[in-house]
């Protein structure tokens, strides 16, 4: 009996201590992604380099090399970004059935522009960025889920060598799946392949949807603890996106709408609005009180969500088309969603550094900083500037 008793107390300590170093590995990873969230705190989208290339020559060695020169990266660097967003289509590099080979040329242009980026001191985030078409098949084709699987565990392994405290993988670009229980598992599932290609990185996770803050705070976070979530903020799409030729069909018909929101100028901008429905969502853009204390309403959510669940979060886009709206309305937009996410501690990543949501305008073939933007980030204009 009494040997039984000791055996009993033995196996208990065993447990015990087996016990309290698993959690305390659950626990070291969650500070790890909470630590590695910090290097995320004030970043800016490269677009259009390795996805959403609008050339009709497409992704050639020649817009590799040209689109985002080191000159770029530096000055990134210069005006105060710690890390860069780096959009990438999957679909040039994708083999159908072997989404395992990747070509070895893709991943040279790849390699080299990240090795640019990482020389600056600036940490990176791998976006996988495809068209909609792409992610429209994850929404019903489990085979496919499967082979994107293979293709994200044959990258993350082929980058897996990079430093993990400043190289990070983001699952996916703006799910556009509606189905929010099948994205569910279908992100564990590309999460799951990510990590058996690198144990060591971080991983960064969303919501449906086109990553909205409402689809995020719906979700349960994944069972990996060494993952980032990520939300994208372009609330109201009205102001944000006005003038725009892509989303709803009514909006390159709204221009100069103000931000804060005001009722007089809504009810003018919608005079040249078609559809009596169409009208009423300007009117009413206007009647919604859009200003500070209102995004700040929103964003709380999110950190609300945060912290039931313990987990780090970020914005990794926000950003209004700059071509119809009005500087100064759109530097405020800008000031008051990064104070906000300042002010609950999310770091942010705004798109974009020279496309449409630009930082820099690019005037003969050189990137000029726009000032009133970079002052809204709270930053400071490069000296050479």
């Amino acid at each position: 009996m009494k040997n039984a008793k000791l055996a009993w107390k033995v196996a208990f300590v065993f447990i015990s201590i087996f016990l309290s170093l698993f959690a305390s590995g659950e626990t070291n990873s969650s500070n790890t992604a909470t630590q590695r969230a910090s290097r995320l705190r004030h970043g800016i989208n490269l677009s259009e380099w390795f996805a959403q290339v609008y050339d009709p020559r497409g992704y050639t060695k020649e817009h590799f090399e040209t689109w985002a020169t080191a000159q770029d990266i530096a000055l990134i660097k210069s005006m105060g970004f710690d890390h860069v967003r780096l959009s990438v289509n999957p679909e040039p590099m994708f083999s159908r059935r072997h989404g395992f080979e990747i070509a070895p040329e893709s991943l040279g242009y790849l390699d080299a522009a990240i090795k640019m980026i990482l020389a600056q001191d600036l940490a990176v985030v791998i976006d996988l960025h495809p068209e909609s078409s792409f992610k429209g098949r994850l929404s019903s084709e489990d085979a496919f889920v499967e082979e994107f699987g293979d293709f994200w565990r044959a990258l993350a392994k082929h980058l897996s060598t990079l430093d993990p405290e400043r190289v990070f993988f983001e699952i996916l670009n703006e799910p556009e799946l509606r189905d929010r229980y099948r994205w569910y598992g279908v992100q564990a599932k590309l999460a799951g392949a990510i990590r058996e290609g690198a144990p060591q990185h971080t991983i960064i996770a969303a919501g449906a949807n086109w990553s909205a803050d409402d689809e995020l705070v719906f979700i349960d976070p994944l069972r990996d603890p060494n993952i980032i979530y990520n939300f994208h903020f372009y609330e109201p799409h009205l102001f944000t996106h006005q003038g725009a030729t892509w989303g709803s069909p009514y909006w390159p018909h709204v221009r100069g709408l103000k931000y804060p929101s005001d009722r007089d100028n809504a009810e003018k901008v919608a005079v040249a609005v078609p559809e009596s429905i169409n009208k009423l969502f300007v009117t009413r853009y206007g009647l919604d009180h859009w200003d500070a204390t209102r995004i700040d309403a929103e964003i709380v959510q999110v950190a609300a969500w945060a912290k039931r669940w313990n987990v780090p979060v970020v914005c990794n886009e926000f950003g209004v088309y700059r071509k119809f709206s009005d500087p100064a309305d759109r530097s405020a937009w800008i000031s008051d969603v990064r104070s906000s996410l300042e002010k609950h501690r999310m770091g942010w990543t705004m798109w974009d550094y020279s496309g449409g949501f630009g930082v820099v305008t690019k005037e003969g073939g050189k990137a000029v900083p726009d000032e009133i933007t970079v002052k809204a980030l709270g930053l400071k204009m490069p000296a050479t500037h």
